[in-house]
């Protein structure tokens, strides 16, 4: 399918092992969200994580439809005004990217980096462990309600890809609903109930965001 041309321009590429981010209720709170800016100029894309990448909670966390986090650069100047501290890997996101928000992408959208090939499968929810990294009991109701989440990718081919000037190159897309729809879908009460069934039909969607969407309608 043709499909607009759109380079996404990669600020950093960030990967973390899981460390202890502090306690919760007395129990340690173990995660992989302090992602840190790699230093190499290139990095090889596994089937579920960049090298050097991992999760903690491989429960909730990571799998083939998660192996990537992407967070736009262009939402810091928002998070700013809000007395947010936004820097590469502010929001646990393995590419910082600058180019487009979840608007302009869509479920199912495929780019190419490098030798490698990732699809967008979902957005993402942020968890407790967003508010721990970053500090703010605020953090996750703020991604929440405006909606700025970022986006999950699959990875299609395993390849090499590189650090340093890196872009995505959208090469193909499956016409899908937009991020931001599919979001609104799981989080808007007032979402059309007919458009949020078509939207959990989409094919590229993940199956955990197709329960979440099911969920929603019920």
């Amino acid at each position: 399918m043709s499909v607009a041309p759109l380079a996404l321009r990669v600020l950093s590429v960030n990967v973390a092992q899981p460390l202890l981010l502090g306690l919760d209720r007395g129990e340690a709170l173990v995660s992989a969200i302090q992602k840190r800016p790699v230093v190499a100029d290139t990095i090889a894309v596994g089937a579920i994580n960049l090298a050097g990448d991992a999760q903690a909670d491989r429960e909730h966390h990571g799998g083939p439809d998660k192996a990537v986090y992407a967070y736009p650069a262009d939402h810091w100047p928002w998070w700013e005004v809000r007395g947010f501290l936004c820097k590469p890997g502010a929001f646990g996101e393995n590419l910082t990217i600058e180019g487009a928000d979840e608007t302009m992408v869509a479920i199912g959208d495929r780019f190419q980096w490098g030798s490698a090939v990732l699809e967008i499968a979902q957005p993402r929810v942020p968890c407790y462990k967003f508010q721990f990294h970053s500090g703010r009991v605020d953090a996750g109701a703020l991604m929440t309600t405006s909606a700025r989440c970022g986006w999950y990718f699959r990875v299609l081919v395993q390849g090499i890809a590189p650090v340093a000037d890196g872009k995505l190159i959208r090469s193909a897309s499956r016409a899908g609903p937009t991020v931001r729809e599919a979001w609104q879908a799981a989080f808007d009460k007032r979402f059309d109930p007919g458009l949020r069934n078509a939207i959990a039909a989409t094919r590229s969607l993940s199956e955990a965001w197709r329960r979440r969407l099911t969920a929603a309608g019920t």
